[in-house]
C-alpha cells in the first residue's frame, strides 16, 4: 500500500488468482498469466464494450495458457466474444497468443507497426544454434570463454518457441491515434526503449493509464541491446520516452501496468525511473577509470551478485549502458586480441568528474 511518505500507492493489494479477474475500473477487468520465470506473471486486461470484449496482451503460448484463457473466456468474460487483441509491444509475454486470438477466436489484432513486424518476423526466425552474429556480440561484451562454449552447443530462445504462428493482416496503432475502449476514449502515446514503438493508452477523461512494460511499479523495464541491432542505445529512448510522458502524468492516473500492481503516482514513479538510471550511469562512469568488459560493469550496474539465470538480461543491459555513454562521448572502447570490447571513461568524463 505504500506509507505516508510514499507518493506510490496500490489500491490493490491482492492479485487476481489464476482464472479469475479483479474489476479496477468500470468495465475494465485485471486478469493474470503465468510465466516460467522470475517475473512469474503478465497483466492482461479486458475492456467491456458491450457486445464483446477488447482484450490488452496475451501472455506466452502453452497449453497451459489456453487452457487458462478458456476458463476466463466462460468465467469472467461471461461468454462474450474477445473482438479486438490490443498488443502493447512485440514481446513473447504480450504477444505469444495473438495468433491463437485470431485464428481461433476471430479477433481483430491491433497494434503498431513495429510491434507487428518485430513479432512477425521473429516467429519465423528458428535457430538451432547461436549464429556467428550473436557469438560475436556475447564475446564482444566479455562473456566467459566456459560460458561461450556452453552456449555455441545450445539452441538459444527462439521466439517461435513461446509465440503462436501470426496470420497476416493486422490494424495499425500509432502515437496521436484515438481509440474507444470499454466506453472510454483513449490517446495512444508510443514510448522507445524497452521494446520499440511501444503502445501506452491514456484515458481522455485522465484517470487511467495502461502502460504496458513502459511504465512499471517497483522494477525498471529491461533495457536490453541485442545482435541484431549491437549498437543500439535504448537507454538513451528510453529517458527520452520517459521525460515525454512524463509531460502528461498526474496524480489522479491509476496505471494499469504489464507486471506488478496497478498503482497511482505516476509522475514521482516516472521520476523515479529516469532518476534510477542516471546513477546507474554515474556509477558506470566511475567504474570505467579502469579498463572494463561490459561484463565486468555487472557490480556497479546491478550492485547484486548475477547468477546464471539472470546473467543473458543483465549481459544485454550492461551493453546498453555502455552505448548509451558511447553515445554521449563520455566512454569509448578499444578491442581485445579475443574480440572483447574494453570500454574506459573517455579523459574529457574523467576530467569532468574530477572538478
Amino acid at each position: 500500500m505504500g506509507s505516508a511518505q510514499d507518493p506510490i500507492r496500490m489500491p490493490f493489494q491482492t492479485p487476481p488468482a489464476e482464472g479469475a479477474a479483479v474489476e479496477v475500473a468500470p468495465g475494465i477487468l485485471w486478469m493474470r498469466l503465468p510465466l516460467p520465470m522470475a517475473l512469474d506473471h503478465v497483466n492482461i486486461y479486458a475492456l467491456d464494450d458491450g457486445d464483446g470484449w477488447t482484450v490488452i496482451d496475451t501472455g506466452m503460448s502453452s497449453r497451459r495458457s489456453k487452457a487458462i484463457w478458456q476458463a476466463l473466456l466462460v468465467g469472467p468474460l461471461g461468454g462474450k466474444p474477445v473482438r479486438r487483441l490490443v498488443v502493447t509491444h512485440h514481446h513473447p509475454d504480450h504477444v505469444g497468443l495473438a495468433g491463437w486470438f485470431q485464428t481461433e477466436l476471430g479477433a481483430e489484432l491491433l497494434t503498431s507497426r513495429t510491434a507487428w513486424l518485430m513479432a512477425r518476423m521473429l516467429v519465423l526466425d528458428e535457430q538451432a544454434l547461436p549464429t556467428p552474429e550473436a557469438m560475436r556480440f556475447y564475446r564482444a561484451a566479455g562473456t566467459p570463454e566456459a560460458v561461450l562454449a556452453k552456449r555455441s552447443t545450445e539452441r538459444p530462445f527462439n521466439f517461435c518457441d513461446m509465440v503462436d504462428p501470426m496470420p497476416q493482416g493486422y490494424t495499425r496503432l500509432a502515437g496521436g491515434d484515438r481509440l474507444s475502449m470499454g466506453g472510454r476514449d483513449w490517446i495512444v502515446r508510443t514510448g522507445n526503449g524497452h521494446a520499440p514503438e511501444h503502445l501506452t493508452f491514456w484515458s481522455a477523461d485522465g484517470d487511467l493509464v495502461i502502460a504496458g512494460d513502459q511504465i512499471l511499479p517497483g522494477i525498471s523495464p529491461n533495457l536490453g541491446v541485442y545482435p541484431s541491432e549491437p549498437e543500439a542505445d535504448p537507454v538513451g529512448e528510453w529517458l527520452e520516452s520517459c521525460t515525454a510522458l512524463k509531460a502528461h502524468a498526474t496524480e489522479a492516473h491509476l496505471v494499469l501496468p504489464g507486471h506488478k500492481l496497478p498503482f497511482t503516482g505516476l509522475p514521482a514513479r516516472l521520476g523515479q525511473l529516469i532518476d534510477n538510471h542516471h546513477g546507474a550511469l554515474e556509477r558506470l562512469r566511475s567504474h570505467l577509470a579502469t579498463p572494463r568488459s561490459a561484463v565486468d560493469c555487472f557490480p556497479a550496474l546491478f550492485r547484486r551478485e548475477i547468477g546464471e539465470a539472470e546473467f543473458g538480461l543483465a549481459l544485454v543491459e550492461a551493453v546498453a549502458h555502455l552505448n548509451h555513454l558511447h553515445r554521449l562521448g563520455q566512454a569509448a572502447f578499444e578491442t581485445d586480441m579475443k574480440g572483447a570490447r574494453i570500454w574506459q571513461a573517455t579523459d574529457a568524463c574523467l576530467r569532468a568528474a574530477a572538478s
